[in-house]
């Protein structure tokens, strides 16, 4: 297709993006607002490029978008998840389809418990007591990242046509 190009570059800054946001969320334990404002104002030029329809499928993804933001705006208000990881994830959902943004959700959910684990132990053998910062963007985007490898990429959409 001849948008091909275009929407892989989207996505090859999307993955770029997604990368940046776990290196600062680890580094800093925040997600800047340039980052997330940026993967959320690249997503009408991704659907765009990709030729989806405003009706229902651009529909679609905002109102899953903003489903997505309701809920982690309780999380962020119980204090149980951090302000750019709300935003970062809000953005996410914007790009990927529903179905797979469900994949994405799971897989972040056990990418984030391992995360959690690995955390939790280094905090005790250094003897911690102060409240565990879990860095959920290094979650949030390994997940991202696996769905645009699995899904969005050409060789998985070529694999996934391959298969009996």
């Amino acid at each position: 297709m001849l948008d091909d190009p275009i929407k892989y570059g989207l996505l090859a800054l999307l993955a770029l993006a997604l990368v940046i946001a776990a290196f600062t969320d680890l580094k800093s334990r925040t997600i800047g607002n340039w980052l997330t404002g940026a993967v959320a104002l690249g997503a009408p030029v991704f659907w765009w490029a990709s030729g989806m329809a405003l009706w229902p499928d651009i529909a679609t993804q905002v109102g899953v978008a903003l489903v997505t933001f309701a809920a982690l705006a309780v999380l962020f208000a119980m204090r149980a998840m951090g302000g750019g990881d709300v935003k970062l994830l809000t953005a996410l959902a914007l790009w990927i389809q529903p179905q797979w943004f469900l994949q994405l959700l799971v897989m972040m959910a056990l990418l984030g418990g391992v995360l959690t684990i690995v955390f939790a132990a280094v905090h005790m053998l250094r003897g911690r007591r102060e409240r565990l910062a879990i860095p959920y963007g290094v979650a949030i985007s390994m997940a991202g990242l696996w769905v645009l490898s699995s899904h969005y990429m050409p060789a998985a959409a070529q694999a996934a046509v391959m298969a009996p």
